[in-house]
């Protein structure tokens, strides 16, 4: 009974340990993960020959990969690796390793996908013929469930890989530093604001021939089927369409491009900018050898058609150009008037003469001065590309052609003439260069506009020419001096005669004035003599009227003082009388006092008194001295003829003339 119930405790743990070994064939796998397969052992195909995936059932690692949910597998026979889904994040680039495939072609730096789209599906990829190593096509964004075991997905975050060995580990590590180093995880974008483009430099695919050093644009036509490579985003049809490794003529522009930076690289440059005034002459150093458009007389290079290998004889005209710089140059060509200075210290805008300096002369007398120079060209733009064929450059023509024949050229007219005629001949000597050298610069391909010529300068430590300029400007100052000296006196002499001229203006207005006064004055006068006559009739009819009333009067009055003195005794009395009445109206208007303030008495008593005062005798013997003398007179005086004869005719007029009220005159 012992041994039973051990017997039958033994078949329990066996029963228990097979139920164990049966349920641990059960697998979980979460939805975020994915289960790489590995098969221990197989029945009867023994493991795998060659390759590491398990194509045919064999022991090792299986194409197929478990998803999310329960597998059941055979515990023992299979294990089980839980891997992460593959995810790459927006706008990154994911870069594929398979560990197993068919090798690369010794012409192949990556492997070729071309009838490989699905890197999920191991099974089909070994059987379509992938191949083992980088890949060609890259991840876009997305989640992947990608046998970590077949392909190694290298992303800018992380390495999705089940690793196999340290040796494999370092050189997946040194492809993701190359891929950084390259901006590989992230697209190229070209912004339209930067004015770039990209130079693309291919990395895979057959070299280039001998004596090629960049790649002629192939394909990208969408129109061809197999040849349109979407600008290198995909590398198969690139090389397919007949595509080699290298530089690239064909460039990117503004866009986004997701390009497998193992595959090609891009380096950024500057677009080509061809400002207004200028043109670009083309250098092309790719292409096929082109047919000579330059004419059989010019035999200094040959211009070939856009495209070709060579000049082009087309210019650029302004504008932007996505031009690779790689496949050629491009030389700017001024065509506005460029102006070059043979002056030390002076540049123009074009920096062509940076280098020039004064050209160096020895005049006819000995003089060894510098003269500055200033030459204006211009450059026809349908000829710019001869310009370049010819010289290289213009920097290189102005230079090597036009300083030696321009220097040579003043060198020559400087001999011919004085330093005072070099500086007095500017004019002449500045106009005839100008037309001479034309036909000299046309040789070249130039248009000469006008040579400006400055003044002779000493070099330095000579003072020769400013003493001779100095003795030149005294000169010229006395000569002014003279000359204003003359016009002064020119001046003077008009000033004298411009105020004649306006004296004799004035006094003409003044003799105008004056005739019109007379005038004037000769009509008043004409008109008072009228008018004088008209009075002196009235005045002498006036007078007469008054005469004849004041002779009546005064005969009246005559008549009547004769009759008063005699009947007052005489002539005396009657001068007595007007005596009296002068000296009376003389005391009043002088307000003299009759009676004095202040009596002086000729002696003292009772008897003073009745002799009157000092005034009273003075004024009593004055009047008794003019009476008696007006007396004497009077007596003495007689009646002239001449009175006698016009008192007569008063009276005869009085008798004769009617009377004022109109009577009839008196009978005789």
């Amino acid at each position: 009974m012992a041994n039973l119930g051990i017997f039958l405790l033994c078949g329990v743990m066996l029963l228990g340990l097979l139920v164990l070994v049966i349920l641990s064939g059960i697998r979980f796998i979460p939805n975020n993960r994915i289960g790489i397969v590995e098969r221990r052992w197989s029945f009867g195909k023994g493991s795998v020959k060659s390759g590491l995936i398990a194509m045919n059932g064999e022991a090792g690692y299986q194409p197929q990969v478990l998803r999310g949910g329960l597998h059941y597998l055979l515990p023992i026979q299979y294990v089980v690796h839980t891997m992460s889904l593959v995810t790459i994040s927006q706008g990154k680039i994911g870069y594929i390793f398979a560990r197993d495939g068919r090798q690369l072609e010794p012409s192949q730096v990556l492997a070729s996908n071309v009838t490989v789209q699905d890197f999920q599906d191991v099974e089909s990829f070994m059987k379509n013929g992938g191949q083992r190593g980088p890949q060609r096509r890259i991840l876009r964004e997305g989640t992947y469930a990608i046998n970590l075991v077949q392909f190694i997905v290298i992303t800018e975050e992380r390495v999705f890989s089940l690793p196999m060995s340290r040796e494999e580990n370092d050189v997946v590590l040194k492809m993701a530093e190359v891929i950084k180093e390259r901006q590989g995880f992230r697209p190229v974008v070209i912004k339209d604001t930067d004015d770039m483009i990209g130079i693309v430099t291919v990395h895979d695919g057959p070299s280039l021939g001998q004596g090629e050093i960049i790649a002629k644009v192939v394909g990208d036509d969408p129109a061809v089927l197999g040849t349109y490579h979407n600008k290198f985003q995909d590398a198969d049809h690139f090389l397919e369409a007949g595509g080699h490794r290298g530089r690239q003529l064909q460039v990117l522009v503004e866009g986004t491009y997701y390009i497998n930076r193992l595959f090609a690289t891009v380096e950024m440059i500057q677009k080509t900018i061809i400002e207004v005034g200028n043109v670009g002459v083309v250098v092309s150093y790719t292409g096929e050898a082109g047919e000579d458009l330059s004419g059989a007389d010019y035999r200094h290079g040959e211009l070939v058609s856009k495209g070709n290998r060579g000049v082009w004889s087309e210019p650029l005209l302004p504008g932007k150009y996505a031009f690779n710089t790689y496949a050629g140059k491009v030389t700017t060509v001024p065509t506005t008037n460029i102006i070059l200075k043979w002056i030390r210290n002076q540049v123009g805008a074009h920096h062509f003469d940076e280098n020039l300096a004064e050209v160096s002369l020895i005049t006819k007398d000995a003089f060894e001065p510098n003269l500055p120079l200033s030459v204006v060209i211009h450059i026809d733009y349908q000829k710019a590309p001869l310009v370049i064929q010819r010289f290289g450059d213009i920097k290189r023509l102005v230079e090597q052609t036009l300083d030696p024949m321009v220097s040579a050229y003043f060198k020559n007219i400087g001999q011919t003439r004085t330093l005072i005629q070099l500086i007095q001949d500017r004019s002449v000597i500045q106009s005839q260069s100008s037309s001479e050298m034309k036909e000299k610069f046309a040789h070249y391909n130039l248009e000469l506009e006008e040579v400006l010529i400055g003044t002779p300068a000493s070099p330095a430590g000579d003072t020769q020419i400013e003493t001779i300029l100095t003795q030149l400007r005294s000169r010229q100052v006395a000569a002014e001096q003279v000359e204003t000296y003359d016009r002064q006196e020119k001046a003077a002499v008009k000033e004298r005669e411009l105020r004649e001229a306006q004296s004799r203006a004035q006094m003409q207005t003044k003799m105008t004035e004056a005739e019109l006064d007379i005038n004037i004055q000769s009509n008043q006068g004409k008109a008072e003599y009228q008018r004088s006559i008209q009075q002196a009739a009235q005045i002498r009819a006036l007078a007469e009227a008054e005469a004849e009333k004041i002779a009546r009067i005064g005969v009246a009055q005559a008549l009547a003082t004769e009759e008063q003195v005699r009947a007052y005794g005489g002539p005396q009395f009657q001068v007595t009388q007007q005596v009296l009445n002068r000296f009376s109206d003389a005391i009043q208007q002088s307000k003299v006092d009759v009676v004095p303030r202040i009596m002086v008495s000729s002696g003292g008593g009772e008897g003073s008194s009745a002799s009157g005062s000092i005034m009273e005798a003075l004024l009593t013997m004055l009047l008794s001295d003019r009476y008696a003398s007006m007396a004497s007179d009077a007596s003495k005086t007689e009646r002239s003829p001449e009175a006698e004869t016009l008192r007569q005719q008063i009276m005869d007029n009085m008798k004769n003339k009617p009377s004022s009220g109109g009577d009839k005159p008196a009978a005789k």
